[in-house]
């Protein structure tokens, strides 16, 4: 359950018109349905400025309470977006606070005559309420019993435990600060110890063989095809711990199905966690330390960043960089070039172990990046590990 509302949206409506106060709030309604929508999230209610959103229903995924927590903290980063309008046209801005609850709850048809809502019923709604209420403006506040279903995966801060109106016992809070980075269950698994692996054998021989190909310079590719849950995961573990105390470059992302349709996410994911941002740089911290990591890559500056920039959503000033003059698809290509310098490089120092998980839900734009990368490995140390549900069918069965 997630809840949103507005603060001190009672004393804006006072301050203005309210025909303008009415375009203010739809503004905010269609930036906030937009992050929602992104991460499957249901909106089961508009409560004035306020919105009831479900996760799990009416389609349940595996990870419905890291999905809520993203669309959560996508919103306060679309109201940063948003404020920036609203102060230029209106003169004002809107802060909002998210809470989130996880709990069981049964949904009813509840209405009559020709009002009727599929509502989720249980006290889960109106703990997510109350979470909102106590959370601090432009903030995300989850329940202890959410927090539990994403340790790891999200940095957090304890807000202690609070008595909430209505409810019996007091419930531990926690603030959402960001996402810790964690790429999978396995990241957040591994500083505690796995189990030993069994009965993989022949399949672990066979990335270490390939491994050691890629050291001597002869580049690979290996797909990794099986079902969810089998173990692909497991295996790609495997080779990244037999490589740590090797000198190589290790280049890691994935694929996630609420952005297959996002071009390039995989790649711009690994592009910002190599950039290492702060959370709070500025737009001019940011495009320098770009500028920095683009030389150290020996790539020409003037050229990289007007094709970077954009994808990284970074303004880009006139007066230090000079305006793109290719057509559209010319800019695409070019862009492409430079990602893919940018993944090479350091195959020139060192061995390089690419892995990117989950192709069946990559974009077409990634799919294509991959197969000029393929051009290019066979001469390199560079091993690429991909993987993949059956379903995925790969454009490139001709390669051996």
């Amino acid at each position: 359950m997630l809840f949103c509302d507005v603060v001190d949206s009672t004393t804006l409506s006072g301050q203005l018109d309210p025909e303008e106060y009415r375009d203010i709030l739809r503004a905010y309604q269609a930036a906030c349905v937009e992050a929602i929508q992104c991460f499957d999230g249901y909106i089961a209610q508009h409560l004035g400025d306020g919105l009831l959103v479900y996760f799990g229903f009416p389609t349940a995924h595996e990870d419905d309470a890291q999905r809520a927590i993203l669309a959560g903290l996508s919103m306060l980063d679309a109201m940063h977006t948003l404020n920036t309008r609203l102060e230029q046209e209106h003169g004002v801005q809107l802060r909002i606070r998210v809470g989130l609850h996880t709990g069981l709850t049964v949904i009813g048809d509840i209405g009559a005559g020709q009002k009727h809502e599929l509502l989720a019923l249980g006290e889960a709604p109106n703990i997510a309420a109350r979470i909102q209420s106590l959370a601090a403006p432009d903030t995300v506040a989850i329940s202890a019993d959410t927090s539990r279903l994403v340790e790891g995966y999200f940095t957090v801060e304890a807000l202690g435990h609070q008595t909430l109106r209505g409810v019996a016992a007091p419930l531990q809070i926690y603030r959402v600060l960001r996402h810790s980075g964690a790429q999978s269950r396995l990241d957040v698994a591994g500083p505690r110890g796995l189990t030993p692996l069994v009965g993989r054998e022949q399949e672990v021989d066979f990335l270490l063989e390939r491994w050691r190909w890629v050291k001597a310079g002869q580049g690979q590719v290996v797909l990794l095809s099986g079902e969810a849950g089998i173990g692909k995961s497991r295996l790609v573990q495997v080779l990244k711990n037999h490589a740590t105390n090797e000198p190589h470059t290790r280049l890691e992302c994935r694929s996630v199905p609420h952005y297959q349709n996002s071009a390039l996410y995989p790649i711009i994911d690994l592009l910002q966690r190599l950039l290492h941002w702060q959370h709070d740089a500025s737009p001019d911290e940011k495009l320098d330390t770009l500028a920095h990591t683009l030389s150290q890559f020996r790539l020409p500056v003037e050229e990289a960043m007007p094709l970077l920039a954009p994808l990284l959503l970074l303004p880009l000033p006139e007066d230090r960089y000079p305006s793109l003059t290719f057509s559209p698809q010319r800019q695409r290509q070019k862009t492409l070039e430079v990602l893919l310098a940018m993944l090479l490089e350091p195959a020139a120092h060192r061995p390089v172990l690419f892995i990117l998980e989950d192709l069946h839900w990559t974009d077409p734009s990634t799919l294509e990046l991959l197969a000029l990368l393929m051009d290019q490995i066979p001469t390199v140390s560079f091993c690429a590990l991909l993987t993949c549900w059956p379903t995925f069918q790969p454009t490139w069965n001709s390669r051996s």
